[in-house]
């Protein structure tokens, strides 16, 4: 709405690196569409002063002179200056047509940065053949490298809610601040969605020079977006290590889900303590609720399960006496001191005649001594070097006995993971 001096609802940016033919008819076209979807705007036109000397004289468009001009420093150029609550960043060439913008606002609610995808059903793209080859390997290439379901990684057209971004530091300062934006919301549970749309390029010069310049400058940054994907910290370390191209990782997770489901079926509604981004999370019985300290879990399975999961510490349940007549534990125990009150916390919570699952390490045996060593040397960044509390067998079995608990059942993986079950007396 011209002349609002409200926040605006959103904030366009526009990178302009180097032909800003099309620039007029861009910012007409858009300052028309944001007009007629009646919201406050303004509009960031990103780039060198030759390109934004002679802007309209329109009060809702402003021009930044960023300090460094590769793709990633104008980008965050603009990010530091725009005041919306929403964040859309476009070409300044007319491929990414400003008709849909209209599309983009209308699912800002759908995720927290929406991208307008050339490679997901329903897109059409006209560009050169070889271009498109080259486009389509690198983002395939890029995207399953780091286990991100992103078809368009490439993509700079994009919604951002702005409360989420501002969150971010981010070091790019070429193209690969794309892919580091799309690891890091990842990484912390955020959701990314794709939007099919057409992408018809006006000019075909140049286009080859970016499908270059994005595959080198990922090559630079990947091994350090390896690293994160692929340590404790990312949200979606369980649910992705279920299908993980390494095979003894995804075999674990298998057999862990299979044990697991197997133990907690019939039992009725199941408390999960821990339960990190687990596919089990899912698998658990109706009225079943799962819960995790770490935020960035929590919010990445509750947009990815059709669970009750809930922010909370094992160490003070949020829940009444007795409240489940099953109680889930696993790979926790190992992670917190001994001493700490979960193990009191699980039996409390527990029902009278209720079970519980736990999940630990088996210290006790060279198996999974052996295993432990080979792992943090292969994923130095999981979860190895976390183990603070060494259990063994016939140590839980006595805890437990001790308690009055009948031990039901005892399963292993490779004789390393051990999961039992006990029965709490009634």
């Amino acid at each position: 709405m011209s002349g609002s001096l409200t926040k605006p609802d959103i904030s366009v940016i526009i990178p302009v690196l180097s032909n800003a033919n099309t620039l007029d008819s861009l910012l007409s076209r858009l300052t028309a569409i944001l007009t007629e979807l009646a919201v406050n705007y303004e509009i960031l036109v990103v780039g060198s002063s030759e390109f934004t000397a002679n802007l309209a004289a329109n009060q809702q468009i402003r021009a930044i002179n960023p300090e460094d001009s590769h793709y990633g420093g104008v980008l965050l150029a603009g990010f530091a200056a725009a005041t919306g609550d929403y964040l859309l960043t476009m070409d300044a060439d007319l491929a990414n047509s400003p008709n849909f913008v209209r599309t983009l606002w209308g699912n800002r609610h759908a995720a927290d940065v929406i991208i307008a995808s050339r490679y997901v059903a329903g897109a059409k793209v006209q560009m050169p053949p070889v271009r498109y080859a080259l486009s389509c390997i690198v983002n395939l290439v890029f995207s399953r490298g780091l286990s991100l379901h992103v078809r368009d990684m490439s993509s700079g057209f994009r919604l951002y809610n702005a409360s989420v971004l501002e969150r971010f530091k981010f070091v790019s300062t070429d193209f690969s601040i794309l892919q580091e934006i799309l690891t890091k919301f990842y990484c912390e549970g955020y959701a990314i969605r794709e939007i099919p749309f057409t992408y018809e390029p006006i000019s075909r010069g140049g286009s080859y020079n970016r499908v270059v310049s994005f595959g080198l400058a990922y090559l630079r940054t990947f091994a350090s977006l390896y690293r994160l994907r692929n340590s404790i910290l990312s949200a979606d370390y369980d649910d992705r290590a279920y299908d993980s191209i390494v095979y003894p990782q995804r075999y674990w997770q298998r057999e862990r889900f299979r044990h697991i489901v197997d133990l907690t079926t019939g039992q009725g509604p199941t408390l999960d303590v821990g339960c990190g981004s687990s596919r089990i999370i899912q698998a658990l019985p109706k009225g079943s609720i799962a819960l995790d300290i770490l935020v960035r879990k929590v919010r990445y399975a509750q947009h990815k399960f059709d669970k009750l999961v809930l922010l909370g510490s094992g160490f003070h349940l949020p829940f009444e006496d007795a409240s489940f007549p099953c109680v889930l534990c696993s790979q926790v125990i190992e992670h917190v001191p001994k001493e700490s009150p979960i193990l009191d916390e699980l039996c409390r919570v527990l029902a009278p005649g209720g079970r519980l699952v736990l999940g630990t390490p088996d210290y006790a045996n060279w198996e999974w001594i052996v295993i432990e060593a080979i792992y943090g040397k292969v994923l130095p960044s999981a979860y190895a070097d976390e183990h603070i509390s060494h259990y063994t067998k016939q140590e839980l079995i006595g805890l437990f006995e001790a308690r009055g608990y009948k031990l039901q059942f005892v399963r292993y993986i490779l004789r390393g993971e051990l999961i039992l079950t006990f029965q709490k007396p009634g």
